[in-house]
């Protein structure tokens, strides 16, 4: 009895353990989870200062981590492999290769985009606007808007969108326009409240769109801020599987889903490629023009950190 116990343990020990995979849901539409093999377990992560030591563990104990760019401060490169050196990188396009030159070269070797996420504006009834926000951000200083728009909470994204505002000490005059700044509750916001415009995540987007008729999306051809995913991966064994993975987004069907949601593969094939490339005022999703002109956001060093903040705190004063 003994021996078959011992010989049962020992069988269960060597069976392989189930990838697991470790991801903040929310930040990802349903058609990128549902493309996530069904064996692996997918690992609950909450980003924020409160949950940094919880995250920690979850991430220790999975094979690999999906994180964007606004949080990838907050893990330790030591705690993962190499991705890059691997033939997954001769699947990404410039746009993701010139976004990882940005990055040193210890942790670009880690890191794998796997999605690109443009920023879009959501207008609720007022069409009146449609028009010039197609062209431009100054339509965001409109009076009829002061009080009246859901901004991001990112200094760094107000900086670039007030750099784009063709007016003197833009800054203060988008800050003037805002009635509140949130980043986990922005389409509730409009939705349910006096709010006209909300600057939003696309791939947060279509399932709103889908209930509210009130709402319309905006892509101005100046640009928009573009929000980038990453894989990273703690354990080279099974990079074989993470490429069979990877590899399988890029189906046709995969990628139309994906782009309905507001997710684009920034992958070097044709197919997903004319997903850029759309003609200039499209029913949905950016237009060429407005990916051309489309801007990303490098990791900050402490004194850049230091001089944002300091720049931002100062806008803050009458």
């Amino acid at each position: 009895g003994k021996l078959s116990l011992l010989f049962l343990l020992n069988s269960c020990s060597n069976l392989p353990k189930k990838v697991k995979i470790a991801l903040q849901n929310s930040f990802y539409p349903e058609s990128f989870k549902d493309t996530i093999p069904k064996d692996w377990k997918q690992e609950k992560i909450i980003f924020g200062d409160i949950e940094l030591q919880k995250n920690r563990t979850t991430i220790l104990n999975s094979d690999f981590t999906l994180i964007n760019d606004g949080w990838i401060t907050s893990v330790d490169f030591a705690e993962f492999e190499k991705i890059n050196e691997y033939r997954l990188i001769e699947n990404l396009d410039k746009r993701s290769i010139d976004f990882l030159g940005s990055f040193n070269q210890n942790n670009r070797s880690k890191l794998f985009p796997i999605g690109v996420v443009p920023y879009t504006i959501v207008i609720k009834k007022n069409k009146e606007f449609i028009n010039s926000a197609r062209i431009s951000w100054d339509f965001l200083l409109s009076k009829k808007l002061t009080g009246k728009i859901i901004f991001p909470q990112s200094p760094r994204i107000m900086f670039s969108i007030a750099k784009k505002i063709n007016s003197f000490n833009s800054l203060k005059k988008l800050k003037n326009q805002a009635m509140v700044f949130d980043d986990k509750n922005m389409l509730n916001w409009l939705i349910n409240s006096d709010a006209c415009v909300a600057i939003v995540p696309y791939s947060l987007c279509s399932k709103y769109l889908k209930i509210d008729p009130r709402l319309s999306l905006v892509f101005p051809s100046q640009g928009v801020p573009l929000m980038w995913h990453f894989i990273l991966s703690r354990s080279n064994l099974k990079n074989q599987i993470l490429i069979k993975w990877i590899k399988s987004l890029e189906n046709k069907s995969i990628v139309d889903k994906l782009v309905s949601e507001g997710w684009y593969l920034p992958f070097d094939s044709d197919y997903i490629q004319s997903k850029y490339k759309s003609e200039i005022y499209p029913l949905s999703g950016p237009s060429k023009q407005c990916w051309d002109n489309s801007w990303s956001f490098p990791v900050l060093t402490n004194e850049q950190k230091f001089n944002l903040e300091n720049s931002w705190n100062e806008s803050l004063t009458p």
